[in-house]
């Protein structure tokens, strides 16, 4: 559902954030692009989910040019960023209902959907409280919910578990176990390596902006003769990571 071709994207003549990077994933998987702050995932994220134009190659949703079906995509795919801000002065009840409308959900489903949502985070409690007046983990939860108020068969999630307290981390894990499992095509980046372990079927490793290995944590592990993911991880990095 999601095809990622030798993309690159240059913002001046020396600096290459992504690099040729291409992968895959299908419906039903979890596929995962693991590295550290400043590794290109956050723009590569935004090139995938149609905010930035590629300086080089291409990327598909759904059979579907993100050049130019830009609209049409952005109808099918949820896209959850940690730059994404709400409005501090709303409240969960008062943006609901915002984006509802803005995804022309029928007003007689509003209402049903909503409360399920709710049940689902734990947000009724605070459905009426101003957005300044919520903890982040409240705030991610929310943020969630909107992204996927028009139940997107594509889930884009950009450092899903950042910042929040170990339960909130797991109820967010296990839902995009649940979404996987319903048949949904999700992307998502992490610098956790716990997160990247559980939850993706599949795991590119991206070091300065490029993707250096790519497949399973087990793969990973047995391909670079290592104790565990996480030192795997460090010997790619030590292999492909430049100074300066």
């Amino acid at each position: 559902m999601i095809t990622v071709s030798h993309v690159s994207k240059r913002y001046n003549k020396r600096d290459m954030v992504v690099d040729d990077v291409s992968f895959t994933v299908e419906k039903g998987k979890i596929f995962g692009l693991l590295g550290p702050n400043g590794a290109g995932k956050t723009t590569l994220m935004q090139m995938i989910a149609t905010l930035l134009i590629p300086t080089s190659g291409f990327v598909t949703i759904c059979g579907m040019d993100t050049s130019a079906s830009a609209q049409e995509i952005r109808k099918r795919i949820g896209f959850l960023t940690t730059e994404i801000k709400l409005d501090p002065l709303s409240t969960p009840n008062q943006l609901y209902d915002f984006f509802s409308e803005l995804y022309d959900i029928p007003r007689e489903e509003i209402a049903s959907r909503k409360q399920a949502s709710f049940e689902r985070f734990g947000i009724g409690p605070f459905a009426d409280k101003r957005i300044a007046e919520l903890s982040t983990g409240m705030k991610q939860k929310i943020s969630i919910v909107i992204s996927l108020i028009h139940d997107p068969q594509v889930i884009i999630f950009d450092e899903p578990t950042n910042g929040l307290d170990i339960l909130t981390s797991r109820q967010v894990m296990d839902y995009l176990l649940e979404l996987r499992s319903k048949g949904c095509c999700v992307l998502l980046s992490t610098h956790i390596f716990s997160v990247a372990e559980q939850l993706c079927d599949e795991i590119a490793i991206l070091v300065d902006g490029k993707i250096v290995a790519q497949g399973s944590s087990a793969e990973l592990t047995e391909k670079t003769q290592s104790r565990n993911f996480e030192e795997a991880f460090f010997k790619l990095y030590s292999e492909y990571h430049r100074e300066g």
